[in-house]
């Protein structure tokens, strides 16, 4: 069994992007995420979460469904609509966000996907090398952390 490391980098709503060359490969992407959103939602996230180790990376972002959308994810039948409609908009219109991430991480994006959460209004994009990823957003938060137990496939 080996343990491998991870990055982590949560902008908050309140913190100012700054544009200098000491961000963290995280930081970039998280600046990288929050434009793509921006750019094809009208709609920019509350906050957004980077999460970096081996092959996969995990980008939450956090608040970032309209609140007509949110009105709408109040009913089941509405919620899956907003589902629908930010997977196949991310299927659609990820291909610029996939090129940025190769540029900042230097790896080619493998395979890409997003899950919105309606009632949280949580979108998470999942890049992996053809493995399952299982994300889970908790109440708090807890200590970084990662374990692999042993070799990928």
């Amino acid at each position: 069994m080996s343990f491998t490391g991870v990055a982590v980098f949560q902008a908050p709503e309140s913190k100012k992007m700054h544009h200098s060359t000491d961000r963290s490969v995280a930081e970039q992407i998280a600046e990288a995420a929050t434009a793509f959103q921006q750019e094809r939602t009208g709609h920019p996230p509350k906050s957004v979460s980077v999460v970096l180790s081996g092959d996969t990376l995990v980008v939450t972002l956090h608040g970032a469904l309209s609140p007509a959308e949110q009105a709408m994810a109040l009913s089941s039948e509405g919620a899956a609509r907003v589902r629908e409609f930010h997977r196949q908009l991310f299927l659609n219109a990820s291909g610029a966000l996939r090129q940025e991430i190769t540029r900042i991480t230097g790896m080619d994006v493998r395979e890409a996907t997003a899950e919105v959460e309606p009632t949280s209004g949580s979108v998470v994009h999942v890049f992996t090398s053809g493995t399952m990823v299982q994300v889970f957003q908790l109440a708090g938060d807890v200590p970084t952390g990662s374990f692999n137990t042993g070799d990928k496939p």
